[in-house]
């Protein structure tokens, strides 16, 4: 008999810490969650306001926790270790209570671990404890929030813009930011300004440049404009008329040391955003390598997590770790480097403080002298963990700053002035250095390198150079500053802004355009829904209320609120707008908005509409009722988001398994394409698959040069299941199909054409056009020519390893079985001849040099369109 069971989420994290515990344990895993609530119903008791939920066993994961009993009631004690979060504390609670039904309660414990290292993974078993109802409770009020308003806000939805839609508490108020923000760009104006440098030189020195500041001791001044500057050319060039002139001296000097301190270690948000602006890892794929460092990587002979939990909002640090980090920089950097008492940093107001700071679990694992263990991902974000780590509890850099204000003397007194530094001591950027969206006035200031100037000196004009500029809109969110302004609004915690920049991308509301780095553009189906929705629930869908929800969950997380309490206010406020919203939420469907453009088969106004694929235009004259009235539409190519960016084509993003990070690979499976992590045949295996469906398979249309020979609408090129094909743009209305014909008549029906078609697993066969009125098939390519031998009105071209051929389809070899039936019957009958119909066959050309296949493929299935 085991003397103890564990029970984690994860393999991988199995794997390690069952060689920390040794034989006397027996370490399994989850699998993740195996309770929630049920999909087919709203799972939650809003009858008698206990908002009790409905928990099941998620299907599929019954042969898991059927596994995890089996094992709990052969143990003495089971120890429930998941992740050290809100998320992995129910996840524990799940277990306990399916494992209580074969294993008395007061034989399970809780542990938890902030890293996976031996002593904190042994020193976590010394100290067990019972699950936390209150971190049960703050998941649980989570859970059943995003419940009541999905389940509630999306049959509205449907009804009122198209089935499939889904809203989201937390991710319709992240599209509204970005909906918000694409309006701000699309109504900026921009405004005119100029600034003005002057290169410099005193009397045998290098020249220098600086910046025009203002006139007569009054800063240059243009709303809305930030630097000082001049509003239009015709005020600049009378400035420069005047500066041509005058005579340049040095007004004042002042030099003082100056320190940057270091930054603190990483939270997750700010590990997120530097990844993104460092690596280009969007954020799903940092917290799926931060995910398999913390479980643990192979380091020669042993398992090692080599990362603390990455989860957290604290920059807090254990003792033990600033007191090895600091015998390390002393070690190997020097005294200099290393402060007299350890550096400390505040946590931001709202923090949990639940966990340590994202840190290396050994500073002596240093990135360079384990890279060989690690995939060139780890490395990268293992080194940007190891290095903010370490530059936290180092000396801050200084520099010798200079400002220099100059005066140019004409018919007034024109100010000019240049700031230098000089790196002094490099302090914590000997190891690194913050990156910025921008760069600020300090980064502009290290680069100038001034001459030694003095006080009243006269300085040499060489060139003034004068320079239009404009205001530039704000600019669209990417996804590390979508998560620092989800963070500094108090949307969302730490441990969801990857789902929220999941979901919101999946559920098709926003678009990323160009590639890994790119920003965020609302959809149209995105701005109508996130429009309708903060119309009529105003309340819910705030931005400052669903930053007080979070601040809510925190005090039910601490024992200072009740969950039914929260659940009872929200679901006050909500039901009143749900009634409201159900009477006076538009139906977009209904809608229609005139347009000055004409129709182009009978010359009526076109108006824009909406349908269930987005708008689009249609002939005013339509009447579903008339018979004859012209039936003309068109998409709304004017809607889709624009692929490209300045340009620059938008690169395809990569996808990365949430759990281990491995780049994703596309397979093919029986019921269509999905995505798979390369490492399901590993040891511990990675089974992450995600299958894709038939709108994240499909490229906007785009219009082709041809009107539909049906209709008269515009034809367009689409992405199907089956490949690339032309179609009219007024399906589903006009379901032309244009098909690649081989040039055949069908044998069968002697009427229509042979054409190509593909079928599910991607093989390439020919039939009819007229299927299914004719169901004429053939596996190889049809040839206009009689078989010589057995009258047979076409011939099949067929290619083998030895060269192309001209057979009969009547030249089937049979299989063993064929031919031992055939055989039977024939001797029935009293026949002797066996073997094949038709023995035709001849020998064209040689066989075609393989080419490597495409993502490109041969014309669709008619059924394809349908």
């Amino acid at each position: 008999m085991s003397k103890a069971l564990v029970i984690v989420e994860s393999p991988a994290k199995a794997k390690t810490i069952s060689k920390y515990l040794g034989k006397d344990y027996t370490v399994e895993a989850s699998v993740g969650h195996i309770k929630d609530l049920p999909k087919n119903k709203i799972g939650v008791d809003l009858e008698d306001g206990t908002f009790e939920p409905e928990l099941i066993v998620i299907p599929g994961k019954e042969k898991v926790v059927d596994r995890l009993k089996k094992l709990a009631a052969k143990s003495d004690q089971v120890y429930l270790a998941p992740d050290p979060d809100r998320e992995g504390e129910a996840i524990a609670a799940h277990l306990a209570d399916e494992l209580s039904k074969v294993v008395k309660k007061n034989a399970i414990h809780r542990v938890t671990f902030n890293e996976i290292t031996p002593k904190a993974v042994k020193d976590a078993f010394q100290h067990a404890r019972n699950v936390d109802s209150h971190l049960v409770d703050a998941q649980t009020t989570r859970r059943v929030l995003d419940r009541i308003v999905g389940y509630q806000v999306s049959p509205l939805l449907w009804d009122k813009v198209r089935r499939g839609l889904s809203a989201g508490r937390v991710q319709t108020v992240a599209v509204r930011l970005i909906v918000e923000r694409e309006r701000e760009i699309k109504a900026f104006n921009p405004v005119e300004y100029w600034t003005i440098d002057a290169e410099l030189e005193a009397q045998e020195s290098t020249p220098f440049t600086a910046r025009f500041i203002g006139i007569d001791g009054q800063r240059a001044k243009v709303e809305t404009v930030d630097a000082p500057s001049l509003p239009d050319q015709q005020i600049t060039d009378e400035v420069i008329a005047q500066l041509k002139k005058a005579t340049w001296s040095v007004r004042g000097v002042e030099s003082k040391e100056r320190k940057r301190n270091s930054t603190a270690p990483f939270t997750t948000s700010k590990l997120q955003q530097d990844a993104a602006r460092r690596l280009g890892f969007n954020v799903k794929r940092t917290m799926g390598v931060a995910q398999r460092l913390y479980e643990g990587v192979e380091i020669g002979s042993e398992t090692v997590g080599l990362i603390t939990y990455m989860r957290t909002d604290s920059t807090r640090v254990a003792p033990e770790a600033i007191t090895n980090v600091r015998e390390w920089i002393k070690k190997k950097l020097g005294a200099p480097y290393l402060p007299a008492t350890p550096n400390t940093f505040k946590s931001k107001k709202d923090a949990q403080d639940a966990h340590e700071a994202i840190r290396p679990t050994d500073v002596n694992h240093h990135p360079d002298e384990i890279r060989r263990y690690l995939s060139d991902e780890q490395y990268k974000l293992y080194k940007l963990i190891w290095q903010r780590f370490v530059a936290s509890q180092m000396m801050p850099a200084v520099f010798d700053q200079t400002t220099v204000d100059i005066a140019a003397k004409a018919n007034r007194n024109y100010d000019f002035r240049v700031t230098g530094s000089v790196l002094k001591f490099d302090g914590f950027l000997k190891v690194y250095e913050e990156a910025k969206d921008k760069k600020d006035e300090d980064d502009e200031a290290l680069a100038n390198k001034l001459p030694a100037l003095n006080e009243g000196q006269s300085l040499k004009l060489h060139e003034l150079k004068p320079e239009q500029h404009y205001t530039e809109p704000p600019p669209r969110y990417n996804e590390a500053s979508l998560v620092k302004e989800l963070e500094e609004q108090g949307i969302g915690r730490p441990s969801t802004y990857a789902s929220i920049i999941n979901t919101i991308q999946d559920r098709e509301y926003v678009q990323k355009i160009g590639g890994r780095s790119g920003r965020f553009v609302p959809t149209e189906i995105g701005t109508v829904v996130t429009d309708l929705l903060v119309k009529n629930f105003p309340y819910i869908f705030d931005t400052k209320y669903t930053a007080r929800l979070e601040e809510e969950l925190d005090d039910i997380e601490d024992g200072r609120e009740k969950w039914t309490d929260l659940l009872s206010g929200f679901y006050g406020h909500f039901a009143e707008e749900l009634v409201d919203a159900s009477k006076h939420m538009e139906d977009i469907k209904r809608m229609e908005k005139a347009t000055d453009e004409k129709c182009p088969l009978c010359g009526s106004p076109l108006v824009l509409k909406w349908g269930k694929f987005g708008s689009f235009y249609a002939c005013s004259s339509y009447d579903k009722k008339k018979k004859d009235s012209c039936t003309y539409t068109r998409e709304n190519f004017e809607a889709k988001p624009n692929l490209q960016t300045e340009g620059q084509d938008a690169e395809q993003e990569e996808e990365y398994c949430e759990n281990c990070g491995r780049v994703m690979v596309l397979r093919n499976g029986p019921w269509g394409p999905y995505m798979a992590c390369p490492g399901y045949n590993e040891d511990p295996p990675c089974k992450t698959v995600r299958r894709l469906h038939q709108k994240q398979q499909q490229k906007p249309p785009e219009p082709v040069d041809e009107m539909c020979p049906k209709c008269g609408s515009q034809l367009v090129k689409r992405i199907g299941q089956y490949g690339e094909f032309i179609s009219c743009s007024a399906y589903p209305k006009c379901k032309y199909i244009k098909q690649n014909t081989i040039g055949v008549v069908c044998p069968k029906c002697k009427d229509g054409q042979i054409v190509e078609k593909k079928a599910r697993r991607g093989n390439l066969f020919y039939g009819c056009e007229n299927y299914p009125k004719c169901d004429f098939t053939a596996n190889y390519k049809p040839v206009d020519k009689k078989c010589p031998e057995c009258g047979s009105p076409y011939l099949m071209e067929k290619t083998l390893k030895s060269g192309v051929y001209l057979v009969c389809p009547n030249n089937k070899k049979p299989t063993a079985a064929d031919e031992e039936e055939t055989t039977k019957k024939r001797k029935k009958k009293g026949e002797e001849e066996s073997g094949v119909a038709c023995s035709y066959s001849k020998r064209i050309a040689d066989a075609p040099v393989a080419e490597k296949p495409t993502v490109e493929t041969h014309g669709p299935l008619v059924e394809q369109a349908v």
